[in-house]
């Protein structure tokens, strides 16, 4: 009997029995959604959060030093350190924004579009564009706003303020751009605009950088790249030995991206280990009811025998009704589980949680969207054959071992 032959006559065996076959693989399906509900929130969770930092957040280094740095600092760390593929600073200040008749307080990041792309804050862009790197270079009175600047300039988060301009100065900046910051409903406003233009209008002089971001080359050790910084750093503004630790601070997200790894491994081993308890009693469920179909059947059995069927055929029979029995399982679950994790992706969303916050690594103003991972069905789906075929082995065993002379006797 070819596979698509077995595979036909469990369908058929199966249906003869549809209440008890959907009540027998309950416990598959609840087992396999608990996996896939909870592996995609975990990964979308990881994937939103990251996104949030950045798609470059694992090779991205902050440099802080006690001793002021300049663009010169900059360009000679680059030189001594060439792991890093780029490394960009800012000049920040604080003024007041003038809209109309309204006058709000605002924070002000002068950064490169470089360091906009570094940092994650350009994949932010919800409106409009990100100025030039010609336009940073001419000194250009652009700027880039988040929804809550837009809310405290022209009035609401949705409000038109692409193309329109604020008042830093008594000087016109142009809004080229509205970035999804996360900062709605707060009292914080920040506004990003072109380093040379800041240094220009708003901090003449002020020659410092208030931040320093380095990007790291593919592949790199980012710990060896961390202390050759730290070293450099030193070199450069004859930092004391023993005042290095102190003077020098230098750390990436990869060691929080690696804390993030560990902790949502640990809690998905955790609801695995739950998950598999389900499909544990599942499994017992598959094969309390083959034992059932077998004792059912016992004549059908002895029919097959004395037509030729040999005890390896009425193995295949069973086997192939118990893995259809799980697979349908396995698919109900992982439709389900899908399901719920949107569902609870959906209802986070409507409650307000932040990602960011909720995690301790601040407002990302990412959003948790479950990844749809195609490993996971195939996990699924792999579990779900696996358990047909254990848990339904000792009962088509034991069919194949009936005695066809007994088997046409039994009532």
């Amino acid at each position: 009997m070819s596979f698509i032959d077995l595979a036909r006559e469990a369908l058929r065996s199966l249906e003869a029995n549809r209440g008890r076959s959907l009540l027998t693989i309950l416990g598959i399906v609840i087992g396999i959604a608990a996996v896939i509900a909870m592996t995609s929130l975990i990964g979308g969770v990881r994937n939103s959060l990251i996104s949030g930092m950045g798609l470059n957040a694992a090779r991205i280094v902050y440099i802080n030093c006690g001793y002021p740095l300049t663009d010169d600092d900059l360009e000679d760390l680059k030189r001594l350190v060439p792991d890093y593929e780029a490394i960009e600073g800012t000049c920040d200040s604080y003024t007041q924004v003038q809209v109309g008749d309204k006058t709000v307080s605002a924070g002000i990041t002068g950064a490169s579009p470089t360091f906009l792309e570094m940092t994650g804050a350009a994949s932010k862009l919800a409106e409009g564009r990100i100025y030039t790197s010609a336009e940073a270079d001419a000194s250009s009175r652009v700027a880039l706003i988040g929804r809550n600047g837009v809310e405290a300039f022209f009035g609401s988060p949705g409000a038109e303020a692409v193309g329109k301009t604020i008042q830093l100065n008594n000087k016109s900046y142009t809004v080229l751009g509205i970035l999804d910051d996360g900062t709605t409903g707060t009292d914080y406003c920040n506004i990003y605009m072109p380093k040379a233009t800041v240094l220009q209008d708003i901090s003449q002089d002020w020659e410092y950088l208030s931040s320093v971001v380095g990007l790291a080359r593919e592949g790199v050790d980012i710990e060896s790249i961390q202390a050759q910084t730290v070293e450099q750093i030193a070199t450069l503004k004859n930092i004391p030995e023993e005042d290095r630790e102190s003077m020098v601070s230098v750390w990436s997200m990869k060691s929080s991206i690696d804390q993030l790894d560990t902790f949502m491994m640990s809690f998905q081993l955790m609801m695995g280990s739950v998950a598999g308890i389900s499909l544990l009693v599942g499994g017992i469920g598959i094969m309390n009811m083959m034992l059932t179909n077998v004792t059912e059947r016992i004549r059908e059995i002895g029919v097959r025998r004395a037509l030729g069927a040999r005890r390896r055929d009425i193995t295949l029979q069973f086997l192939a009704e118990s893995a259809t029995l799980c697979v349908a399982g396995g698919i109900l679950g992982t439709l389900a589980g899908y399901g719920i994790a949107w569902g609870l992706a959906i209802g986070a969303g409507a409650l307000g949680f932040d990602l960011g916050s909720m995690t301790g690594m601040g407002s990302t103003g990412a959003a948790l969207t479950p990844a749809v991972e195609p490993g996971a069905i195939a996990l699924a789906v792999g579990i779900s054959i696996l358990i047909g075929l254990v848990f339904g082995y000792y009962p088509a065993r034991r069919a194949a071992k009936l005695d066809p002379v007994e088997c046409l006797r039994y009532q």
